[in-house]
């Protein structure tokens, strides 16, 4: 079973319990555990956006994602710096939801903004390749609904320019989750949850 939320198919979500749950999950895990670095800034600032995608298939979804890429491009970057795009109703299965990664960064390229935005990829059952489905360090990318994360490059590119070593950020993660262990990740998620 996985670590991340789950919704009964017969009882989706409502709106304003994904956008509580994404930004509990946000605020615990991926701020609380200093999971991301550059996270807290746009956070607090209300820099970021989440919205929530009604979409059923993946054709309805790569819609959203045209419109929100559109969005983020043409928004002002002050105000917004980063867009969640979490999608409830399709692609539970992470294999399905892996597999649109390439269609994601297919739009980017259609919208000619690869290079100025990229996806970070964020979903209950997130399993990185070549590490089993139960190892801990799945958890740094286990979000409680399937989420599309829309970064601005130039966001990247501060934070390297003010000396955060990016290329550690994984290995201290695994450290910061394997000292937590599976009791204390389940113990967050019920608190991301409820």
């Amino acid at each position: 079973m996985s670590d991340g939320a789950r919704t009964d198919a017969s009882q989706p979500p409502e709106h304003d319990a994904v956008v509580a749950a994404t930004r509990r999950w946000i605020e615990r895990a991926v701020i609380g555990l200093n999971l991301c670095p550059f996270a807290r800034a746009p956070y607090v600032q209300d820099r970021l956006r989440i919205q929530v995608s009604g979409a059923r298939d993946t054709e309805a979804l790569a819609d959203d994602l045209r419109a929100e890429l559109a969005w983020l491009r043409d928004a002002d970057a002050t105000q917004y710096e980063t867009s969640l795009l979490v999608h409830p109703f399709v692609l539970g299965d992470f294999a399905d939801y892996n597999d649109f990664l390439d269609a994601a960064d297919a739009v980017l390229v259609e919208m000619e903004l690869d290079g100025e935005i990229q996806v970070a990829s964020f979903h209950p059952d997130y399993q990185f390749a070549d590490v089993p489905a139960e190892a801990i360090e799945n958890a740094t990318n286990r979000s409680p609904y399937p989420t599309l994360h829309l970064l601005r490059e130039s966001s990247i590119d501060r934070a390297v320019e003010s000396g955060i070593d990016t290329d550690a950020i994984y290995e201290r993660n695994i450290e910061t989750l394997r000292g937590l262990g599976h009791a204390g990740w389940r113990a967050l998620q019920k608190d991301v949850n409820p």
